[in-house]
């Protein structure tokens, strides 16, 4: 009844009486202390939350008096540890420096969480600073909580930096997962983990409370085992937040309710792209029949592959470095440190970098390139940063995105893996990728579909009939 459950089948079963929210939340921390703790020793969850079962009681009565909020009520929810909750759980990026921080208010989003009944079931493990802190440190390894393991494969990467979001979900430590996104953070460890994760358009869903890298490309998103399970999520993620600007705009694009754009037949008289140059040259030989097979299933399902469909800049926009991410990160989390007063003992990024200097054993094991790198940075009115995000936009957008999809009438473009995520993330457009299938080796590969912005409905719609049409996501064994 409960093990790798959807979101509509655990709710039939909380409302028939089959099932209570207590229940499913003490199943989901056995499985967090049997797989997680023990067993393979994923580490995927850093704590869990002390008061989950007496909220999931609480839910339960609510349910009993006054019926369900909606499709969250008594679901249990993992979130990514830069996401800010103000009870007993921590907030620290994976880093030592927060270790001991609990934030003095939640997350915007985790208001809309709380508000929709979903029971926060604990904080998960990801690559420290949302791999924003150095070059060389593997996805997944934080100073907190150590190393992320793939389910799948204990040699794969579990990818990145949403990596524990990712692992957890596909383990059945939850039943879906909050993960966030500057540049491939959820499109990556998705990938890897053979779970569907949702990048959504830059201002869709709030960053309020939400440890920053880059203002312009920041956003928080659903990680699921299904397209159904991410859609039910977005819908209580998304929504203005008057403490993000970039919010606003949702106003006129949020809905309530993505569950209502699934179609199983969804692709039949779409257009998808698929841009060969520079990111399909990057597959690996066992990856190759892997997305030849997708690419088959996307025109068998009614779709109209443009192909080849290249984007003009896709070598510039790869090639091109861009100081983007390091003068946003130095303003944000300064801003982000010292809106936590007395809960953090370091109060910017200076006294984060001296923080780590002074524990090198335990926090500089791979050091702090980024975070140097980002202190040296002089502010926004930087000519280098001015530059560097006009050439972001005209190489992902004006000269890039935008007139490809415009000329050949593209409903989405299609990206093996999350090849697409650096193009996807400077635009501020939204992905989403789903299940493919597996190589040779059992290494799991997804397909990522990259629409304009505002185009989640469209692409929920389309990945959910790839997936209705194929099916392919399998349990890692070693979680069974």
């Amino acid at each position: 009844m409960v093990h790798e459950a959807t979101i509509q089948e655990l709710q039939a079963a909380l409302d028939d009486g089959r099932l209570t929210s207590m229940r499913l939340t003490r199943h989901f921390l056995e499985r967090i202390e049997a797989y997680d703790r023990r067993g393979p020793h994923l580490n995927a969850v850093l704590e869990v939350n002390p008061e989950a079962l007496e909220i999931a009681e609480a839910l339960d009565r609510e349910r009993a008096s006054t019926g369900s909020r909606g499709p969250l009520h008594g679901i249990p929810v993992l979130l990514k540890d830069n996401i800010a909750t103000a009870d007993r759980l921590h907030t620290s990026a994976g880093s030592l420096a927060l270790g001991e921080c609990v934030a003095p208010r939640d997350a915007f989003l985790v208001t809309r969480l709380r508000e929709a009944g979903a029971v926060i079931l604990g904080k998960t493990n990801m690559t420290e600073w949302a791999n924003f802190m150095t070059t060389g440190m593997p996805a997944g390894y934080s100073s907190r909580g150590g190393q992320v393991v793939n389910p799948y494969e204990a040699a794969l990467s579990p990818g990145g930096s949403s990596s524990g979001s990712a692992v957890a979900v596909t383990a059945d430590l939850c039943t879906v997962a909050v993960g966030t996104e500057t540049s491939g953070s959820i499109l990556s460890p998705a990938n890897q983990n053979s779970v569907v994760g949702i990048k959504p358009t830059v201002g869709l869903v709030s960053r309020s409370g939400i440890v920053p890298i880059a203002a312009s490309q920041d956003t928080a998103g659903p990680l699921a085992r299904t397209v159904a399970d991410a859609a039910a999520l977005l819908g209580v993620l998304a929504g203005a937040d008057p403490g993000d600007r970039a919010t606003r705009a949702s106003r006129a694009h949020a809905r309530p309710d993505y569950t209502a754009s699934l179609d199983p037949r969804g692709l039949e008289g779409a257009r998808v792209g698929v841009p060969r140059a520079v990111f399909f040259e990057r597959l690996s030989a066992a990856e190759m029949p892997v997305v030849a097979a997708a690419l088959r299933a996307l025109r068998d399902a009614g779709a109209t592959l443009v192909d080849p469909a290249d984007i003009p800049t896709a070598r510039a926009v790869t090639d091109f470095r861009s100081d983007v991410m390091l003068y946003e990160f130095k303003r944000g989390l300064n801003r982000y440190l010292t809106g936590l007063g007395a809960a953090s003992p370091v109060k910017s990024l200076r006294d984060l970098i001296r923080f780590n200097e002074a524990r090198p054993r335990e926090t500089l094991r791979f050091g702090q390139v980024l975070l140097l790198a980002a202190q040296s940075t002089s502010g926004l009115g930087a000519p280098t940063y001015r530059v560097s995000r006009a050439e972001d936009l005209r190489l992902s957008r004006t000269e890039g995105l935008d007139p490809l999809m415009e000329r050949e009438r593209l409903d989405a473009l299609v990206f093996p893996g999350w090849t697409g995520a650096a193009i996807g993330a400077k635009a501020g457009y939204p992905s989403i990728i789903v299940p493919a299938g597996y190589t040779a080796d059992g290494a799991p590969l997804g397909l990522t579909l990259l629409g304009r912005a505002w185009s989640e409905p469209s692409l929920i719609r389309l990945a959910y009939a790839f997936e209705h049409a194929t099916r392919h996501r399998r349990p890692p064994t070693s979680v069974a």
